[in-house]
């Protein structure tokens, strides 16, 4: 179910040449599919693209999975938190494209680089913007089971924002801020 209107077939897409944000939920747990190594057989059950120069957002559907891949690929730079190493690999079992070759920002990574250690979206999002994520990912797959397509989308466009949130507030400051393991909020510094 798409959120926003794209042009007739044949012209530019709605993200040619914008920075967009991107995430995604999947259909199975961890544990349903033998661990962290079996990514690819996780499943999208929804994933999300905020248009940061348009401030639109759509909402793909498991069967849309190829008209995504397209909107990515059209895309100037696609930002999100923990892309390289999870959302790109779950959606890679629905395209022969190679999506290492997307141009990507990936948050964490960034977060990670320069602290050593990963640091989770809500510690960054709380710390940085004073907001908490509005749900987990165990909870998004109980919601797509019951077929809660709002609560699911909803959920998914509220983590796009906050990661499209925290990417402008690092291109405008320098740096980003994040909850430590002692609750107690602490500065680090990032360049894009």
């Amino acid at each position: 179910m798409q959120l926003d209107l794209f042009q007739e077939s044949g012209t530019a897409r709605a993200t040619t040449g914008c920075v967009v944000a991107f995430d995604l939920e999947t259909q199975r747990s961890f544990d349903e599919v033998g661990g962290r190594g079996a990514l690819d057989r996780l499943g999208v059950s929804v994933a999300v693209v905020g248009n940061l120069d348009r401030g639109t957002y759509t909402s793909y559907r498991e069967a849309e999975m190829g008209e995504l891949v397209e909107d990515l690929f059209a895309a100037k730079l696609v930002v999100g938190f923990n892309t390289l190493g999870f959302d790109y690999a779950v959606l890679a079992a629905y395209t022969d494209r190679d999506l290492r070759r997307l141009p990507s920002l990936d948050i964490l990574v960034e977060i990670q680089r320069e602290l050593g250690y990963r640091v989770s979206l809500d510690k960054v999002a709380a710390a940085t913007l004073g907001t908490r994520k509005s749900g987990h990912g165990l909870e998004a797959i109980e919601w797509y089971r019951r077929g809660e397509w709002e609560k699911l989308i909803r959920y998914c466009t509220d983590d796009v924002r906050i990661t499209a949130d925290l990417y402008r507030y690092g291109r405008d400051h320098g740096h980003l801020y994040y909850l430590n393991r002692w609750g107690e909020k602490a500065r680090v510094n990032v360049s894009w």
